[in-house]
């Protein structure tokens, strides 16, 4: 049975055929920029020669591609992300982005509750922007008090006193959206004492 190395390996011909061809080199042009023979690379694009680390590199740099786009080797490692969900204020805050700084994508749940939070309407600087996936989320905003069903989604100044909640004891699952600002308010400012009847965290 054939190795996934072997699978890799067997395909990387075609693919240097065809990243040859695109840019429009002969197999004469490609020997000169890497110092490959031109009866090497005909092997190697026939599948007659076995890719090495050292007649690849060249070609990687001559095509200017990354070697694993080069022979379209599968991506290494566990591609699962490994996030460690955030609990505050009785929430839980699953982080979907890695990147340092602007915009942070999370998936917020609100578990269900045998009685409704107190709200705790708070400010910070820029935007929010968040979906709801599953149940049905009460969001105040100034003087506003809005229900949100499953499909619904909001964008709001977030200088403006927010807050979110389950519109009923059932849990609430949406996607949201935080700039620094709202990253650093709703999930590492030391909160205050929470209100009387709140849930704890």
């Amino acid at each position: 049975m054939e190795s996934e190395l072997d699978e890799v390996l067997n395909a990387a011909g075609p693919r240097l055929r065809s990243l040859r061809r695109e840019r429009g080199m002969t197999l004469a042009d490609v020997a000169v920029v890497t110092g490959v023979s031109e009866s090497t690379l005909s092997r190697l694009e026939s599948g007659r020669r076995r890719p090495s680390l050292e007649l690849l590199l060249p070609l990687a740099r001559a095509y200017n591609v990354p070697l694993d786009d080069l022979v379209g080797a599968p991506r290494t490692g566990d591609p699962r992300i490994h996030l460690k969900p955030v609990k505050r204020f009785g929430m839980v805050f699953i982080p979907l982005s890695r990147r340092p700084g602007g915009i942070q994508a999370f998936k917020m749940i609100i578990p269900a509750s045998d009685s409704r939070r107190e709200p705790t309407p708070q400010t910070h600087e820029g935007f929010e922007w968040l979906y709801v996936l599953n149940g049905r989320l009460q969001l105040l905003l100034g003087e506003r008090d809005l229900t949100l069903a499953p499909g619904e989604a909001a964008e709001f100044d977030s200088t403006l006193p927010h807050w979110l909640g389950n519109a009923d004891t059932g849990p609430v699952e949406l996607l949201i959206l935080f700039g620094p600002s709202g990253t650093r308010t709703h999930l590492r400012a030391t909160p205050s004492p929470p209100p009387q009847g709140a849930d704890p965290q």
